[in-house]
């Protein structure tokens, strides 16, 4: 229903919001920072129902909460209200002057249509230019009264300090690992090993996990990538990189950007894969216990690995794929660097 019930941690946003709601003392510009799927637009919407909300509900616990049964809540809730607006722009990569003049600047001397306030959301508010930046300021220094302006954002730093002052920000938090887990179990209905799975990967953000838990593809480079691991031992060097090159090949759509035929967020997925992988090696052989693992589903092959292998042995292997992943972001040929940590796995299992 999109709900501040429904917002996953946060609580430093949520209490922020929940105060102005309770008091009455609204910002007329906010930035909420956060990673690209970490939920900034749904949170904007969420407050903006709220405060719209002709008919607040005060929950046993304290929070407000919109009714969802308002003529503003229904309004909001199918992203037709006459005053929430969402600041669009024809560009894909820039939020141009001319955007924020006719969009905003130009309208915010219209009074709301039928509301409290006048809420305007600007996505991806980083692509606004410095002229936009500049036209936004003027409304920013002489806002009127109704106006609440809310800019979302993966980069603050993209903006001009004088913006960044006359706002108040607020950083989206990396959400708990165990939070994602539950949410995806109990909201989504995904089995328990599969949650852990996307929620370490996810590293506090949720858009990110729902995105792994319905990707077909990561579920492929999971198997695939133990699969190679599992088969190392008799494989030469050149099945080896045929592997890799196989299991990281981009798609049409992604090869003009990627190099050596290699989609860069595999990659980095396929790095991350093997590095919980051997983790989990380490806790197992710790523990003997698959309560903490994230592959728990790959039992079998963990305890089959840690019977053999020395604690050494794999620490050893954590370095070569650190050392990997260094080089790789210091531009070394990837090939290269992939090679030397495969051949490094190999000769310590």
């Amino acid at each position: 229903m999109a709900d501040f019930s429904d917002i996953i941690d946060q609580s430093q946003m949520k209490e922020h919001m929940q105060h102005a709601l309770k008091t009455g003392k609204v910002s007329h510009a906010y930035i909420i920072s956060g990673e690209n799927g970490s939920g900034k637009e749904y949170i904007a919407r969420v407050f903006a129902k709220a405060l719209q909300c002709e008919k607040k509900i005060t929950k046993d616990d304290g929070v407000i909460e919109a009714c969802n049964e308002c003529h503003s809540c229904v309004q909001a809730l199918s992203e037709s209200h006459p005053d929430i607006i969402t600041i669009t722009h024809e560009k894909p990569n820039s939020i141009g002057v001319d955007d924020i003049r006719e969009k905003l600047r130009d309208d915010v001397v219209i009074r709301p249509y039928e509301s409290s306030y006048k809420i305007y959301i600007i996505p991806e508010g980083e692509k606004m230019t410095p002229a936009a930046q500049n036209a936004l300021l003027k409304t920013l220094e002489e806002p009127p009264a109704y106006i609440v302006i809310i800019i979302l954002t993966n980069n603050i730093n993209a903006f001009l300090p004088t913006i960044i002052s006359r706002c108040i920000v607020l950083p989206m938090k990396a959400v708990q690992d165990d939070s994602i887990k539950k949410f995806l179990m109990e909201e989504k209905h995904i089995v328990d090993y599969k949650a852990m799975l996307c929620a370490s990967f996810a590293r506090g953000n949720v858009g990110k996990a729902l995105e792994l838990a319905s990707n077909e593809k990561f579920e492929d480079l999971k198997n695939g990538t133990i699969e190679l691991i599992s088969k190392l031992e008799n494989l030469e060097i050149h099945d080896m990189m045929d592997r890799v090159h196989a299991l990281l090949e981009p798609t049409e759509e992604d090869a003009k950007n990627s190099k050596k035929g290699i989609d860069q967020g595999l990659l980095e997925e396929f790095m991350d894969i093997l590095l919980f992988l051997f983790r989990d090696m380490l806790v197992f052989k710790a523990t003997e216990s698959d309560e903490h693992l994230i592959f728990s589903d790959k039992i079998s092959y963990i305890r089959g690995v840690t019977q053999k292998c020395t604690y050494d042995g794999i620490n050893r292997i954590i370095k070569d794929m650190e050392t990997a992943k260094n080089r790789i972001n210091s531009n070394v040929n990837i090939d290269i660097a992939l090679e030397l940590m495969l051949l490094g796995i190999k000769e310590r299992l």
